[in-house]
């Protein structure tokens, strides 16, 4: 499984109904909403990286007011 951090920046007034949204969609595993530069933090696993832009470019970025979103691929844990 691939895991991915979305951090994304929405319009100001319409968190509430972006984190709703955000933990219907398959895949998500996480939702935070969290102080700083970002606004939400979503933690996403599925099953190969090109489902990554799937779940990105179909699910999160149609969201209505969301502004930018920055995508971090988890490394595999060597440890695992």
């Amino acid at each position: 499984m691939i895991t991915v951090f979305v951090l994304i920046a929405v319009r100001p007034g319409v968190t509430p109904q972006v984190l709703e949204q955000l933990r219907s969609i398959s895949g998500v595993k996480r939702v935070c909403e969290v102080m700083g530069p970002y606004d939400i933090i979503v933690e996403i696993e599925v099953a190969s990286i090109g489902d990554v832009s799937l779940v990105l470019g179909a699910d999160i970025r149609t969201i209505a007011g969301i502004q930018s979103t920055t995508s971090l691929v988890a490394l595999p844990d060597p440890g695992s």
